[in-house]
Parts: C-alpha cells; structure tokens; sequence
C-alpha cells in the first residue's frame, strides 16, 4: 500500500480524531510530535542510564524470565542494549506510563478492556542501537509482534505497539521501517511474507519512519515492520527508543518466577 514519506504527522491529544482513526485504519500506524518535551527526554535518559548502572553492578542476566541483551558502546564500555521492564526499576519510568494520553490509543485495539501493559509480555522495553564493534543491537530484522501468540497456539489478540523515540532518527540514518497495510494481512502472509528477523533488507512498500526526540509511534502488533542498521558507525548511529504493548483480553502479568518465553530464547541472534 503506497505512502508517501511525508505522511501527516499528528499531535496527540486526550481522544484521537477521526482523521487520526481513519489514517490508522487504513495504514496500521501513527507518528505523534511532539509527544515529550526535551527536557523530559533527558530524564527519561537518566533513568535508564541510572537503571543500565544498577543491572550491570547486579549482573542482572533477566527480568521477569526476560533476557537482558547486553553490549559495547563507542567507548568500549558495557552498556545495556535492550531493557525489560524498565518502568519496574525506576519511578520516572513508572510515571511516564501514568500518562493520560495514552487512553486515547486504546479504541485503536476495536476491543474492551484496553490497558497500558507495564507488566505483560516485555513490559517497558529500551531498545539501545548503537552501529560500533562490540555492539550485540544495530538492526532487527523484518517481524510482526503478533508472532508470540502463534508460538503459543493463542488466537492473535489486539496489541498495539507504542514507541517513544529518544533520539532524532533521519531516513538516512537507519532506523523504523513500516509496510502500510499489512496489520489487515491474512495468516499466512504474517507468517511467511518474510524470513522472521533474519531478513533485515529493504522493501519496495516499506517507509521510513523519520523521528525528531520525544515523537511517539504506534503501530499494529500484525504490522511488518523492521529496525534498519545505521551506515554510519559510532555515536552518530545512536539510537535509543522505549516500546510498551497496549493490550486488551486477558490479564498476564509476569512476575521473576516467569519462564523465559520460547522465542525469547534466539534473542541473542538478533544483532
């Protein structure tokens, strides 16, 4: 489904427009600017730095049967590449979720029940992308989020997923790539239009999510969507962005004593 690179982007209010509705409708994602101010981006950052000092003196392998993926940044230094349940460790992360506004996404899902999931599948993830040696995250292949729920014989429940870009990300370098329309795919195209993460090269249909610090994005859990590799290496490559599932159904929050989902266990070759 063809989209223009300079789609609208939209400000998020306590409701969603019906522009805003019918835009997501039909191409399974939104782009919000500004969503938080560059003040809160920075302390949003602190926190997680404050949460990566924490783990890493801990020697945190997981949280909640959740893998810890972690790295090398420029400087050679340790660093935590993607976090699980962040908003568990830190109060300024917790808050962030308290937001009001993401109320207004939850009509998205077409489902009753509609919740922030602080404590479900990933919970807050931070995702750290950083192109250098050393580095265990600089890309993710093409993927849907629904796939969890196949591997566990579920029927695919409503799912969003919500992003909070910390860093300015242009097309040129790396970052999100949509493919508009497939949240309305069948089955079998979310299940073998692509090589699961191992396909990480361009598409004709996909867009390049631009992001400016503190946009927010949300997109279907049944979208094709990937994070492309930076070419350029070192800082200018940096990266960071918060993701947390908003959910309807069932309540399954996860606790330490969660196994490690099946499809978890190949994240160590997500790089």
């Amino acid at each position: 489904m063809a989209l223009s690179p300079d789609y609208p982007r939209f400000t998020l209010g306590h409701a969603l427009t019906a522009e805003q509705r019918a835009f997501f409708a039909k191409y399974g994602f939104l782009h919000f600017r500004p969503f938080a101010s560059p003040e809160y981006v920075q302390q949003l950052l602190q926190a997680t730095q404050e949460v990566q000092a924490r783990w890493l003196a801990e020697g945190v392998e997981k949280v909640n049967g959740v893998p810890i993926k972690y790295g090398h940044d420029v400087d050679g230094s340790r660093i935590v590449q993607r976090f699980a349940f962040a908003s568990q460790h830190h109060p300024v992360l917790h808050e962030l979720l308290q937001d009001e506004r993401f109320k207004a996404l939850f009509p998205l899902l077409e489902a009753e029940g509609g919740r922030v999931g602080e404590n479900e599948k990933d919970g807050l993830v931070v995702n750290h992308y950083v192109n250098v040696e050393g580095s265990e995250f600089s890309q993710m292949g093409w993927h849907t989020d629904s796939l969890r729920d196949v591997f566990y014989g579920k029927r695919i429940g409503p799912m969003l997923n919500v992003g909070l870009h910390l860093d300015g990300t242009k097309a040129t370098n790396g970052g999100l790539r949509v493919i508009p329309g497939t949240h309305r795919q069948g089955l079998h195209k979310m299940l073998f239009r692509k090589k699961y993460y191992k396909d990480v090269f361009y598409d004709p249909n996909e867009v390049a999510v631009e992001t400016e610090p503190g946009d927010l994005t949300v997109h279907d859990g049944r979208m094709w969507h990937r994070v492309a590799q930076s070419p350029l290496v070192g800082d200018a490559s940096r990266r960071r962005v918060m993701y947390v599932p908003i959910l309807a159904g069932k309540y399954q929050p996860k606790s330490q004593d969660s196994p490690t989902p099946f499809y978890l266990r190949f994240l160590h070759l997500v790089k």
